[in-house]
C-alpha cells in the first residue's frame, strides 16, 4: 500500500524543518508561488478507517499534534505561514501540488492577512466552588430579591415550604451567577477583539487536555499586530481579577485564522 502525503502548512519560502509526524522527514512542494510542507505517512495508519480509530486515542492524538506543531512553528518562526488543520492527508504529492495551484488566490489572501501578525491565546477561568458558594448563600439570595415570601398565608413556617423556598433561591442564585460569568466572558472577548486584528472564540477545552478542572469561561484566539503584542498582553492582564484568572499564551503561528477546509 503506497504512503500518503501529510500536509502541515503553506508558505512562500522553502526552509529546512525538523522531523514531522511519525518521525518522518519533512519536504516541500512548490507550485503557483506557494510552498507546501509535507511528509510521507503510512496508509495503514493514516487511511480513512484507521485514522478514525486513532483520533479516539488521546495519547496518539497528542503525539501527532506535537509533531505537527513542531513543523508549523519552525516554519512560522522564519516566514509568514498558513498552518493547515491537524491530520490533513492527501493521496500523494501530486494532489497537494494541484491544491496549491487551484487555491493559490485563497492561500495568497490568507498569507496577506496574517503577515506581520501573530496569534495569542487567552483563557479565562473561575472557580466553580466559589460560584456555587455564592449561589447558595441565603444573604446573597435575599439581596437579589425573591428569596423570601410573605408569611401571611401561613405556609412559610412549615419545614417543607422553607426547604422549597431555599431550593428556589439557590436555583435563582446559580442562574444569576451563570449570567454574570457569561457577561464577564463577553466583556473580556470584546475588549481584546477591539485591540486585535481579529478574534475568535473556541469551545472550552476538555479538562482532560487542559489539566484544569476550573470553569473555563473563555477560550479565545486573537490575531495581533506584532507591534502591539505588549499592549495586548497588558490589556489581558487588566481584565482579570475579582475571581477570574486570565492566562495568556503565545505568540503562536496563526492556527485559528488560516485554516482552510480541503477542497
Amino acid at each position: 500500500m503506497p504512503d500518503l502525503t501529510y500536509l502541515y502548512a503553506v508558505a512562500r519560502e522553502s526552509l529546512s524543518c525538523p522531523s514531522g509526524v511519525a518521525g518522518n522527514p519533512v519536504r516541500t512542494i512548490a507550485r503557483a508561488g506557494l510552498v507546501a510542507y509535507v511528509s510521507s505517512v503510512p496508509a495503514e495508519l493514516f487511511g480513512a478507517e484507521p485514522l478514525r480509530r486513532s483520533l479516539e486515542d488521546l495519547d496518539w492524538l497528542g503525539e501527532t499534534a506535537r509533531a505537527h506543531h513542531r513543523v508549523v512553528d519552525a516554519v512560522a518562526a522564519v516566514t509568514t505561514t498558513a498552518p493547515v488543520r491537524l491530520v490533513t492527508v492527501y493521496e500523494d504529492d501530486a494532489q497537494v501540488a494541484e491544491l496549491l495551484e487551484r487555491r493559490s488566490v485563497a492561500f495568497g489572501d490568507v498569507l496577506a492577512h496574517v503577515t506581520g501578525r501573530r496569534e495569542w491565546g487567552v483563557k479565562a477561568y473561575t472557580s466553580p466552588a466559589a460560584a456555587a458558594a455564592q449561589a447558595a448563600d441565603p444573604d446573597h439570595a435575599d439581596q437579589r430579591g425573591g428569596a423570601r415570601t410573605c408569611g401571611g398565608d401561613g405556609q412559610a413556617g412549615r419545614p417543607g415550604t422553607a426547604y422549597l423556598q431555599r431550593r428556589r433561591a439557590g436555583l435563582r442564585g446559580r442562574e444569576q451567577v451563570r449570567r454574570q460569568v457569561l457577561q464577564r466572558a463577553d466583556h473580556i472577548h470584546r475588549a481584546l477583539s477591539a485591540l486585535a486584528a481579529a478574534g475568535r472564540r473556541h469551545r472550552p477545552q476538555d479538562p482532560r487536555l487542559s489539566g484544569r478542572h476550573d470553569w473555563m469561561l473563555l477560550n479565545g484566539a486573537y490575531l495581533v499586530d506584532e507591534a502591539r503584542a505588549g499592549e495586548f498582553a497588558a490589556l489581558a492582564g487588566e481584565l482579570g481579577g475579582d475571581g477570574v484568572e486570565i492566562r495568556v499564551t503565545g505568540p503562536w503561528a496563526p492556527y485559528s485564522f488560516t485554516v482552510m477546509e480541503p477542497a
